[in-house]
């Protein structure tokens, strides 16, 4: 059996994290489908999915603690994806509306021809 060393959780944690500022990015698609059903969709579903970040980046760490222990491959690099899951997790709890408007401004640039 495969250990796992905390990647999907990472993963998991981020997508989250980003999901409860979706409600605030220029994205067409979005504003095609009902950006603001979708907002107040997120909105709501904000402290759930920012609990569901933190729980997967614990779970994260427990999985890298049980591949420390067996010795599994590829640890390093689980690890240097939790600790970036955690600074984002962070980010989105600590700074919504700054990261929102940072990657609004940015996104808002590379969608005009």
């Amino acid at each position: 059996m495969k250990q796992a060393t905390g990647i999907s959780a990472s993963f998991g944690a981020v997508l989250s994290s980003v999901a409860t500022i979706s409600c605030c990015l220029p994205l067409g698609f979005a504003a095609a489908l009902g950006a603001g059903a979708a907002s107040a969709f997120f909105t709501t579903l904000r402290p759930w999915l920012l609990g569901l970040s933190v729980a997967l980046i614990g779970l994260g760490f427990w999985q890298q603690h049980r591949a420390k222990q067996c010795s599994v491959p590829g640890r390093r690099f689980g690890m240097v994806l939790l600790w970036a899951a955690v600074a984002v997790v962070l980010g989105m709890i600590l700074f919504p509306q700054e990261i929102a408007a940072f990657i609004a401004d940015r996104l808002d640039g590379a969608w005009k021809l």
